[in-house]
């Protein structure tokens, strides 16, 4: 088991580093950020879970603030979107003991990619109205880009998760039913 612990722990630190990176390098076109930091919290949440999907959105998406914008009044908010990311589909690949077929990765990357635009998008009106930029197109007429662009990287997630995580799954040897059991 200490085995175990200590790969997860690597995994959860590798995806932390390269959630930092990808939301780093991520195309930042002003009115909509082309994200690409959610892809290592649904691969972290696929393979090990919701806590390390959480702690990876958290601590990715905080470093990734904190290189960007430094610490400000809507960091933690703008972390929280992709925590929950971590939560949903992490308890969804729990429930179904972390075998999920090519359509359930699909589907669970897909509302899970919309409910982080959705969410930005309130923290986007809550750090407009804070810093005084606020305008109703900015912040929800823009939402007619958002989702459509959301719904093709979901899709183009959701078609390379199953090869990525099916790859690292046997080649870290995870889960044996009893891990499952004891997490549920």
């Amino acid at each position: 088991m200490g085995n175990r612990k200590t790969s997860r722990m690597a995994m959860d630190a590798v995806m932390v580093a390269l959630c930092a990176v990808l939301g780093y390098l991520s195309p930042d076109l002003g009115f909509v950020k082309i994200s690409l930091e959610s892809l290592p919290i649904l691969v972290a949440a696929l393979l090990l879970g919701p806590a390390d999907a959480m702690a990876v959105g958290a601590m990715g998406t905080f470093l990734c603030q904190f290189l960007r914008y430094g610490i400000t009044a809507t960091t933690v908010l703008w972390m929280l979107p992709y925590v929950v990311m971590g939560l949903v589909v992490g308890r969804y690949a729990l429930q179904r003991e972390f075998q999920l077929n090519r359509k359930q990765i699909l589907f669970i990357t897909i509302a899970a990619e919309i409910l982080v635009s959705l969410m930005n998008t309130g923290v986007l009106y809550v750090d407009s109205r804070i810093y005084g930029y606020f305008s109703v197109i900015y912040v929800f007429g823009m939402l007619a880009v958002r989702i459509p662009l959301c719904a093709v990287k979901a899709a183009a997630f959701g078609a390379l998760l199953p090869g990525i995580v099916g790859s690292l799954r046997r080649g870290l040897h995870l889960w044996s039913k009893e891990d499952v059991n004891e997490l549920q």
